[in-house]
């Protein structure tokens, strides 16, 4: 996952841009980049690290243009170097650049296609890169001095005709203005907003509604899936759905841990959707465990557990208490680049507090397990401190599968859970007892909490891809990963 951010201003929009990024600074903590139009011209600055550290006030001032896109980036396999940082850019048709959130499950077709087909050379390994060069080359399909709103949805019904995978992209096109558009089934998320001025009405495109609220947009809409967005430079907003037939899926993953808790996505309040999780996973304890269910205080892993978990300790009838601490400054140990790094950042981004867990028996909840390796080390600690049980509840159920659309939890071999049991990922955990939601407990309090259930991409729980994925692609990301570990072993 990565976070993006596109303005069409009336004035210098470079500040704001800024602003919303660090509000998406949850998304990625690898590499930031803006991208501007300041009359004919493209300013464009990016770097490795995080916003605060990739721009200064000298570096902000120099980024002219009441136009621009953002984007901070998490990074998955293979996709560490500088080289990849975004917005990305090329100089024809017209001078465009791109800012991508997601994963294409078609790269190397598409890149052999660029190469031998379009005769556009592809220097990163990134797949942003390949999509922003289809997107490029169908906009010179046909060959148009001035661009029109429908040359553009043209161009991206031929991207979605194209391109496999999940998507959210922004492109900032010279003399033209800002294209903004969805993968068909809406994976990835894309709000608008809009906001009146003095000046006159502007729009703002990002991952999260949370970066229009602190810019003092307000949220309009979802983009759809398979809708392009056209923001001219001169203010007027066209829209159309550019691909049809594929069923609306959205990464229910967003809910579980992706998105802030003060979004909104597809309508639904993240928050809600976390408390609704904690309430469903407090039933499944009752039902399992029973009302003498022994457990003497509810303890949340910071930070995005703690909405679940004070709704599940309410409905069981404990405290909730916070037992541990975290250091805020220290990254998100799951879109951390590089196993080390997760594990050594544990012990330091977390302290327990010995008096919470001193002779008792604790219900620590977390989002998700995922790897296990925070979890591990997480009930070890609770160990250390005293606790006599050390009980863990996972608010989203087991993750066995890859996903592949753009969360950096690509191999089986990595996912703790996969090929085990419930009792077989405790044992494994050091866990005295272990729960999981249940799937469709969990899809439920994404529907927004309405037994009329939506559809979402579970794909990482439930193993079924709604853009469907081959075995070799499967077989293809294993075996990066595995590179990719043996390197890391061999740097160590």
């Amino acid at each position: 996952m990565c976070g993006i951010i596109g303005i069409v201003g009336t004035t210098e929009v470079a500040s704001a841009l800024y602003d919303g990024l660090t509000v998406l600074q949850h998304r990625g903590q690898d590499a930031a980049g803006i991208a501007t139009v300041d009359g004919a011209r493209l300013r464009l600055h990016k770097g490795n690290g995080l916003v605060r550290d990739v721009f200064n006030s000298a570096g902000v001032s120099k980024l002219r243009g009441r136009i621009g896109i953002g984007h901070c980036r998490y990074p998955t396999a293979g996709s560490e170097g500088m080289e990849e940082a975004q917005p990305f850019y090329v100089n024809s048709p017209y001078g465009i650049a791109f800012a991508h959130n997601g994963n294409l499950v078609n790269t190397e077709t598409l890149r052999r296609e660029m190469f031998e087909d379009d005769r556009r050379h592809i220097d990163t390994d990134s797949d942003s890169e390949v999509l922003l060069n289809v997107l490029a080359h169908e906009l010179q399909v046909d060959d148009r001095g001035d661009l029109t709103p429908e040359h553009v949805f043209k161009a991206v019904s031929r991207v979605h005709a194209r391109a496999k995978g999940g998507y959210a992209c922004l492109a900032l096109v010279l003399g033209y203005g800002l294209i903004a558009f969805r993968d068909p089934n809406g994976i990835r998320p894309l709000v608008l907003g809009e906001r009146v001025t003095a000046e006159g009405r502007e729009y703002a495109v990002a991952s999260e509604s949370v970066a229009l609220d602190v810019l003092g947009f307000k949220r309009v809409r979802d983009i759809a899936p398979g809708e392009a967005v056209i923001i001219t430079d001169g203010g007027e907003l066209h829209a159309r759905h550019c691909a049809e037939g594929a069923e609306h899926s959205p990464c229910i993953f967003e809910y579980v841990y992706l998105a802030r808790p003060d979004s909104m996505i597809e309508d639904v309040s993240v928050y809600k959707a976390r408390l609704r999780m904690g309430e469903k996973l407090a039933e499944k304890i009752l039902r399992e465990r029973g009302p003498d269910h022994g457990i003497d205080a509810v303890i949340p892993i910071p930070d995005t557990s703690r909405t679940a978990a004070s709704s599940l300790a309410q409905a069981l009838g404990v405290p909730m208490r916070e037992g541990l601490v975290k250091n805020r400054y220290v990254g998100r140990t799951f879109i951390m680049p590089g196993q080390g790094e997760r594990v050594k950042s544990v012990r330091r981004k977390l302290n327990a507090i010995d008096l919470e867990f001193r002779k008792k028996n604790v219900l620590l909840v977390d989002d998700s397990i995922v790897r296990g390796t925070t979890s591990r080390q997480i009930i070890q600690m609770a160990r250390d401190a005293g606790a006599k049980n050390v009980f863990f509840a996972s608010a989203a159920p087991p993750v066995r599968f890859p996903n592949v659309y753009g969360i950096d939890m690509p191999a089986a071999s990595e996912l703790v859970a996969a090929g085990r049991t419930v009792e077989e990922v405790e044992k494994a955990l050091g866990a005295d007892w272990l729960v999981y939601q249940d799937l469709e407990d969990l899809i439920w309090a994404v529907s927004d909490g309405n037994d009329d259930l939506k559809t979402f991409d579970t794909s990482c729980f439930s193993g079924e891809y709604v853009t469907g994925v081959d075995r070799d692609f499967l077989q293809q990301q294993e075996a990066l990963r595995s590179d990719l570990a043996k390197h890391e072993r061999r740097s160590a």
